[in-house]
């Protein structure tokens, strides 16, 4: 089971923290898809707290979108009052609900390197109309340009096993498979010459010059405190939460847990966040992720 769909995770701070998607990206998606405005059926697979969904929702006749964690289900409805979405509990492994050949667009957006592609492509082949389009798109390890060493800490802790500090263990070994998949930005992932043409990618590595805006779309400027919180919605770190129930973070009253400690080394390698003390969470730095966008049609 992902650790987004277990009871433990917090679909509100998923929501609250995680970084949105740019203009631009839709901008090329929907120009990818060159349908008017608005026209036919959308399905957003993996929606998450209904962010793409609510964006692209002025541009279709329906939208439908689903989820398999019925925590974000749930934060979806709770914070979308447009009409014409539908959300419900599923996955993009069976798509039995959808009708053949009733589809203009499927989008997935941080979702696709979960997908069993051995029922997912034929899914996509049946539901699709001829010329429909398919988009998935998403981010992989941000880096704080400027900052490479707090960046390795970061990536220690985050990529690490067996005990890298005191009594706490990295979190390496509590990623699931599709990781991989997505730090790879989906590479491996080949739509099916037979069913979809004109495949186009767009891939930016983090921290390196893009090749036009639509490719690094995924670079914001923050403070630390709300770069720290986006770490805590790691499904890593949920997953190591629940190895370790008993090692409470300092916001809970714990004497840290292993966030809290990357953190302490990631503030102990940067002098001018050291110097801030306890403010240092109001220091700005600007984080690069890598990003890639696929997308491809249904051959007619």
């Amino acid at each position: 089971m992902s650790a987004f769909a277990r009871s433990t995770f917090s679909a509100k701070s998923y929501a609250a923290f995680r970084p949105s998607y740019p203009p631009v990206l839709y901008r090329a998606i929907l120009a990818y898809h060159q349908l008017p405005t608005p026209a036919g059926a959308l399905l957003d697979l993996g929606c998450g707290h209904g962010l793409i969904s609510r964006e692209l929702s002025p541009h279709f006749a329906s939208v439908t979108a689903v989820d398999p964690s019925a925590g974000m289900v749930a934060q979806a409805k709770k914070t979308t009052t447009i009409n014409n979405i539908q959300f419900r509990q599923g996955n993009a492994e069976d798509l039995t609900f959808v009708a053949d050949k009733s589809l203009d667009m499927v989008v997935a957006g941080q979702a696709a390197h979960w997908f069993d592609y051995a029922q997912v492509w034929p899914n996509l082949a049946r539901i699709l109309k001829p010329g429909g389009t398919v988009a998935f798109f998403g981010y992989k390890d941000n880096v704080l340009l400027g900052y490479e060493q707090a960046t390795e800490v970061m990536e220690s802790f985050v990529y690490g096993f067996g005990e890298l500090a005191p009594g706490i263990e990295g979190m390496g070994r509590f990623w699931e498979p599709g990781r991989k998949i997505l730090r790879n930005l989906l590479r491996e992932v080949v739509p099916p010459e037979s069913e979809f043409a004109d495949v186009q990618r767009r891939l930016h590595e983090p921290g390196q010059q893009g090749q036009g805006e639509e490719v690094a779309w995924q670079t914001n400027k923050m403070k630390l405190g709300a770069v720290e919180a986006y770490t805590r919605t790691f499904s890593c770190y949920n997953s190591w939460k629940d190895a370790y129930p008993d090692v409470k973070s300092r916001a809970d009253g714990g004497e840290g847990d292993v966030v809290d400690v990357m953190w302490d080394q990631m503030i102990d390698s940067v002098p001018e966040w050291k110097a801030m003390g306890d403010r240092w969470r109001e220091a700005e730095v600007v984080s690069d992720w890598g990003t890639y966008l696929l997308m491809a049609r249904r051959r007619s």
